[in-house]
C-alpha cells in the first residue's frame, strides 16, 4: 500500500486515458484523490505529454519530486497505433471538426500506400496542425482556429523511426508508428493524404508506448483510484 510520504517523495503513475477525457481531466482527478486520502493541502502531480481528448492510450503520470522527471520522460520515442481516413480532410486534421474536402481514392492501391509510408521515415519536416496547442504571439492556435483565423506555422524537424500500415480496408488504413518528441500523428495523416494524391484525416489514435513504458501495464484512472487510492 503506498504511502503518503511514496506519492511525495515520487511515484510514476501509469494511465491508461480514455477517450474524451482531458489530460488535465487525469491529472486532476488523480491529484483530487491523493489529497483526499492522505488529506493534503497540495501536491504536485503532472502528466509527461498531452494526448487529445479523442486519442486514448499511455498518460505518465509524476506525482511529488517526481514531476522533475517531467521533461526527461516527454522527450522518450513514443509509439502510436491509429487509423486513417482516406479521401477527406478536416481542418484539424482529426474527427475534432467536420470534413471540408473530399477527395478521389480510386487510384490508391495497397502497394502505393506501402511505398509512400518510406517519404516519411527519417528526419522530416512536420508542420504542426493549426488545432494544437502551440500559441502564436502567447495565443494558443486553437483558440485562433476556432475563430476562422489562420497564421503561418513553421516547420519542424521531427523523427519517426517507424511508419507500418497494419490495415487496409479503404478508405481506412490502420498504422503503427514510431516517433520523436513534438510529431503531431494528425499532422502526419494530413500530409499521408497529400501525398497519395488524395486526403487524410486521423480517425483514431491510441498512444501504447513512451520510452520503455507499455500501456499493457497502466491502468484507466477510475481503475487506479478504485485500486490503490480508496
Amino acid at each position: 500500500m503506498l504511502t503518503e510520504d511514496d506519492f511525495k517523495n515520487g511515484q510514476v503513475l501509469l494511465i491508461d486515458k480514455p477517450l474524451e477525457w482531458t489530460s488535465f481531466q487525469v491529472v486532476n482527478k488523480i491529484r483530487w484523490h491523493i489529497r483526499q486520502k492522505f488529506n493534503l493541502k497540495k501536491i504536485k502531480v503532472g502528466h509527461a505529454g498531452t494526448l487529445d481528448p479523442l486519442a486514448s492510450g499511455l498518460l505518465i503520470i509524476c506525482t511529488g519530486s517526481f514531476t522533475k522527471k517531467i521533461d526527461e520522460y516527454q522527450g522518450q520515442i513514443k509509439e502510436y497505433t491509429g487509423e486513417i481516413t482516406l479521401g477527406a480532410t478536416t481542418p484539424s486534421y482529426d474527427m475534432e471538426s467536420e470534413v471540408d474536402i473530399t477527395f478521389p481514392i480510386d487510384h490508391i492501391t495497397e502497394d502505393l500506400i506501402k511505398k509512400t509510408t518510406e517519404q516519411f521515415i527519417g528526419e522530416i519536416a512536420q508542420v504542426p496542425p493549426m488545432f494544437s496547442a502551440l500559441k502564436k504571439d502567447g495565443v494558443r492556435l486553437y483558440d485562433l482556429a476556432r475563430e476562422g483565423k489562420t497564421v503561418e506555422i513553421k516547420s519542424r524537424q521531427i523523427t519517426i523511426s517507424e511508419f507500418e500500415i497494419t490495415k487496409i480496408e479503404l478508405p481506412k488504413v490502420q498504422f503503427r508508428v514510431v516517433c520523436s518528441k513534438g510529431t503531431y500523428i494528425r499532422s502526419l495523416a494530413n500530409d499521408f493524404g497529400k501525398a497519395l494524391n488524395s486526403g487524410g484525416y486521423l480517425s483514431k489514435l491510441r498512444r501504447t508506448k513512451i520510452g520503455e513504458f507499455n500501456v499493457k501495464n497502466a491502468m484507466e484512472p477510475l481503475e487506479y483510484i478504485e485500486k490503490v487510492l480508496n
